[in-house]
């Protein structure tokens, strides 16, 4: 995608100073040094704030002055996620609380073992998605299908301090080797993991409207669930007050097979569905509707 390149934002010792809080002092410490940390974004990233803005006013309908402070709570909470993220994964879970709302959905699917599709958005906290499914998947059955496209020093030192990963990742890479690994996991009736609101140049797409406005979404998720006739889940995993995370998954209702657009405007509802419980979110920091 031409206004985003796949990496997050940040320095390596940056991470190390809010590893040491997390671990030393607690994440709820971590959290008062990015009182400041998301300040700094607020005034000095001009195009992540003006796509948020963007989003807010017109797309959620805010007025102008709450939606200038509201981009204020979307970076501080995005933060929150990524704290969160790292200590979950260097093996503090228990210090946060979990709801599962839909489990017995993927409980189901999984026992049946045919396959299935899930599909998610950079809503929330979907990367710590894999802590919610070890719970039900004790047989591996689950593939993420990610991005890897982090600065290698940054992800080394990730890697470094988390627990091993309880699920397996499929990551996207410039050669389209990673569509041979979909179809694998596809043949031995494992469960693919998509997110499907973020697409690169050169990749075919679809439109349908997202809040009111149009907006291009990728082909691929919705072309392989429409072909498959297997279970199509939508998955979100929302932060909640006080250390809680809520997980959803929602079967995809009235589609109709060999036809992606019905896939993606129903993927559509739903992500609107979570976006107006929870506004503050929608984490993708750039001209999101610039078709």
């Amino acid at each position: 995608m031409s206004q985003w390149d796949g990496k997050s934002r940040g320095t390596l010792l940056g991470y190390k100073i809010f590893v040491f809080l997390i671990k030393k002092l607690g994440v709820r410490t971590a959290y008062g040094l990015l009182v400041f940390v998301a300040f700094y974004y607020f005034l000095f990233s001009p195009k992540s704030f003006r796509a948020i803005y963007y989003y807010l006013h017109q797309r959620q309908g805010y007025g102008a002055w709450k939606a200038f402070w509201k981009v204020y709570q979307t970076y501080f909470v995005f933060g929150q996620t990524i704290i969160d993220k790292v200590a979950i994964s260097s093996g503090l879970r228990d210090r946060f609380t979990y709801e599962f709302d839909g489990i017995d959905i993927l409980k189901e699917v999984l026992a049946d073992k045919n396959g299935g599709v899930l599909i998610s958005a950079h809503v929330g906290n979907f990367e710590i998605a894999d802590k919610f499914f070890a719970d039900i998947d004790l047989d591996l059955q689950i593939n993420l299908v990610t991005v890897d496209q982090e600065r290698t020093i940054i992800k080394e030192y990730i890697e470094s301090i988390s627990e091993k990963p309880s699920v397996k990742f499929i990551h996207i890479q410039e050669d389209m080797s990673h569509v041979f690994a979909i179809n694998e996991a596809l043949s031995n009736n494992e469960l693919i993991c998509f997110t499907g609101d973020r697409y690169f140049d050169g990749a075919k797409t679809l439109t349908a409207p997202l809040l009111g406005k149009e907006a291009r979404f990728p082909v691929g998720p919705f072309r392989i669930a429409s072909r498959l006739s297997v279970p199509v889940i939508f998955v979100y995993v929302m932060r909640e007050p006080g250390l809680h995370y809520h997980l959803y998954a929602r079967r995809a209702m009235d589609v109709k097979q060999r036809n992606p657009y019905s896939y993606l405007t129903t993927y559509t509802r739903s992500v609107e569905h979570i976006l107006q419980k929870y506004p503050l979110q929608w984490f993708n920091f750039f001209d999101f509707w610039k078709c």
